[in-house]
Parts: structure tokens; C-alpha cells; sequence
């Protein structure tokens, strides 16, 4: 019977050999199939003309999956063979992730626990969480513990005083944080953009120097800062030849410098469309001082 055309014919059918790549293939590059299924999922056409390739690859093994397409081959993959649960499980920056990314690493402690860390108010992804009672919903942990910390030592009490000022309009379920460390004198905005003397002022003193900048910006502000060795920071580099950095707002979150000089904060903020928590994460990375230089009108949270 094993070796049975028909019988081999019928066990492939009914239980096909499949990786999940496979599926996802088909799923994104034949219409009609995904049409079938979503079906069931009461996608629109629409919707399914979003999801769709409009250049399919060659075949599922030459296929370039996003970061978006992991995650859904992570939830065919537990479908397929279910995903093994981690005792204990750490999460840092988990209000950036999507509620795919969270639905993997609730598979991931389906049997354990989880600490999950984040701040809501530096959520800059547009599928950022709004609630952690969400976040504990999508981890499939919906009797988790949620507890808030208001207190720090990080940043200075004027600088994170100052940055708080945004929470009402991005996180206004969020109490606001509390600084144990006073600085005095470590806040200053002035009105223009003399880059090169606030850098020099900041060389003057001991500590890294972060220039944080719209992105827009990084390379005009590099020239202007010609004459003082510095390191843009990209990517894949670590800045750690200079004590003097030059950073887009987009990489500057997880980051901290002794000094960090903010530019023109109302372009940062009209490039995306969170832009208020970008600058929320720009304005608390300072370590010691915060310099804000602007010539466009500040945003309205922070000329109150």
C-alpha cells in the first residue's frame, strides 16, 4: 500500500510536504489563491491588491522576505510545527514592536514568563503600542503585571522636565517621569542654528558630544563642522573615532552622549508622522547638557 500511486497521491493531498516559505509564496504571488483565502479572513480586494507582489520572484527559494514577511513566516512556521516555549523571556523596546512581532514572542513563553520593558512615549514605529495592556494581549499574557516607573537618574530633572512637555500629546495615559538628579544650567535653547559655536562650547568640556539633527540636515551640518573632527553616525558605524558625533534623529533612540545639541526640532518632527515621540527619544539622550538651537518656530508642546 506504501507504495501505491494513488495512496501516495492521496497522503500528499491531504498532508502535503511544506515549509513555510513555500506557502507564504503563494500566498503573495498567485491572486487567486490568495483570494480563496482570504475568503475566510474577510480581506477586501483591496487589501489583498496591497498584500499581492506586483513582480513575483522566480520561485519561494530566490524569494527577499521584509521584516514584515518574517513575521508572518514565523506564525506559519507554528502552525506548521509548534514553537517551542522559552522559560523566561526578555523584552527591551517592545513598544515598537508590531502586533506580529508580539503574537512570535508570546509562542516564544507560551509555557514561561516574560519581562517586557518600554516607554510608550518613545513608541516611533506606526504600529507602535498604545497601551501595554495591548502589548499583553498580542503576547497571549493577558494576566501580566503592569507596573509603571516614573523614576530616573539618566537624564537631568530640567532636561527631562522639558522633554515632558510632549507626553500630553503622545502618551497622555503616562504619568511623567521624575529626574532624582537636578542640573541646573544643563538646559539651554536659543533661538538660531550657530552649530559650530554650541560645538564648541561642548568641546570645551569634558564628555561625547552628540549633534543629534534632522536627517534631511546630517550633511550640510558635517560641512559646517569642518574645522572639528567628527564621525557621522550611520548605520553600521559605532562613532567611536570621535568624541564629536553628528546623528539623524532616526538612529539616535537607545543612544546617550554627556552633551547633545538638538537641531531645529520642528523638522524633526514633520518628518514622520510620529514625529513628536522622535523627538520626545532626541530630547532624553543628553547625559549631562541639552543645547536646543532652532530658527523655525518650536513645536507648540515645548513654546509653552
Amino acid at each position: 500500500m506504501a507504495r501505491s500511486k494513488p495512496v501516495k497521491q492521496l497522503v500528499d493531498t491531504v498532508w502535503p510536504k511544506l515549509v513555510p516559505e513555500q506557502v507564504l509564496y503563494r500566498l503573495l504571488a498567485d491572486p487567486d489563491f490568495l483570494a480563496r483565502a482570504a475568503a475566510k479572513s474577510d480581506l477586501s480586494p483591496d487589501e489583498q491588491e496591497m498584500i499581492l507582489w506586483r513582480k513575483p520572484y522566480r520561485g519561494w527559494k530566490s524569494a527577499k522576505w521584509s521584516a514584515a514577511d518574517v513575521a508572518l513566516l514565523d506564525e506559519l512556521r507554528d502552525l506548521m510545527e509548534r514553537t517551542p516555549s522559552l522559560g523566561h523571556l526578555v523584552v527591551d523596546e517592545a513598544q515598537d514592536l508590531s502586533e506580529m512581532q508580539l503574537r512570535a514572542l508570546g509562542r516564544r513563553c507560551r509555557n514561561g514568563s516574560a519581562t517586557v520593558l518600554g516607554d510608550l512615549a518613545q513608541g516611533t514605529t506606526p504600529w507602535s503600542a498604545g497601551s501595554w495592556e495591548s502589548v499583553l494581549t498580542h503576547l497571549g499574557q493577558r494576566e501580566g503585571e503592569v507596573t509603571e516607573l516614573t523614576l530616573g537618574f539618566r537624564v537631568p530633572r530640567e532636561v527631562l522636565d522639558y522633554a515632558a512637555r510632549l507626553l500630553p500629546s503622545i502618551a497622555p495615559g503616562l504619568a511623567a517621569p521624575q529626574s532624582l538628579r537636578p542640573g541646573p544650567g544643563s538646559l539651554t535653547v536659543r533661538r538660531g542654528t550657530a552649530i559650530e559655536e554650541a560645538a564648541r562650547e561642548a568641546l570645551a568640556r569634558e564628555g561625547s558630544i552628540g549633534v543629534i539633527a534632522p536627517d534631511t540636515l546630517v550633511t550640510a551640518i558635517s560641512e559646517s563642522l569642518s574645522e572639528h573632527p567628527h564621525t557621522v553616525l550611520g548605520p553600521d558605524s559605532t562613532g567611536e573615532d570621535h568624541r564629536l558625533l553628528i546623528v539623524p534623529a532616526t538612529l539616535a533612540k537607545g543612544l546617550e552622549y554627556d552633551h547633545v545639541i538638538v537641531v531645529e526640532p520642528a523638522d524633526i518632527v514633520a518628518a514622520e508622522p510620529r514625529g513628536l515621540a522622535r523627538l520626545y527619544v532626541v530630547l532624553t539622550r543628553a547625559v549631562t547638557s541639552l543645547t536646543v538651537l532652532h530658527d523655525k518656530a518650536l513645536p507648540p508642546e515645548l513654546a509653552a
